[in-house]
């Protein structure tokens, strides 16, 4: 059962998983051309840390041992769901997402991912790509949490020189979330 708060969030955490180079882990999306980070809800009778490492296993099978913690945002960061992905024939009515995002370093290959832990995968497939570079991938009413996740995980990724430069095709109304990521809210930006 999804745990959905009284806002009408539903429960969720995000994993970003780094190489310790730069590069961050995203999975293809079965059938689908869309990219994303594993991400998945949080039952209501398990804690934010428990579906993290429940999430990593089904999403692309790596169990505790094949990754370092590294860290986690300090807050649950929140996204609307667009009107038309509401379903509104369920009670309670889920309106979007409230992520714990955790920082992981895989110690394992990308080649032992597995897609096959669940009778319904959500990925077929992963790759390595830049860090910011999932912001660019991600369907666009996800974009501005992971900016808010990226910049706020960005210093443990990256603990000597801090997070690259923001790429050239970083839209400018995104760089006052890459400068100081905000802890909510949708309705500010519409």
């Amino acid at each position: 059962m999804d745990n959905i708060d009284s806002d009408g969030f539903r429960a969720n955490v995000g994993i970003i998983l780094t190489d310790g180079r730069g590069r961050v882990l995203v999975g293809g999306r079965v059938g689908r051309s869309g990219w994303q980070f594993p991400q998945g809800g949080v039952a209501q009778d398990e804690s934010a840390d428990e579906a993290m490492y429940r999430e990593l296993n089904e999403e692309i099978g790596f169990e505790p041992e094949h990754v370092e913690p590294l860290g986690q945002t300090r807050d649950w960061l929140r996204y609307r769901l667009p009107e038309r992905f509401i379903r509104r024939g369920r009670n309670p009515v889920c309106i979007g997402q409230k992520q714990r995002w955790y920082l992981l370093k895989l110690l394992a290959t990308v080649e032992e991912a597995r897609f096959d832990t669940t009778s319904e995968p959500e990925f077929d497939r992963c790759r390595w790509v830049d860090y910011w570079r999932p912001v660019k991938d991600v369907i666009y009413f996800k974009r501005r949490v992971y900016v808010q996740a990226l910049t706020e995980l960005g210093p443990l990724a990256f603990p000597d020189a801090g997070p690259p430069p923001l790429p050239t095709w970083w839209p400018r109304r995104w760089c006052r979330h890459a400068d100081k990521p905000s802890r909510h809210t949708e309705a500010e930006e519409q």
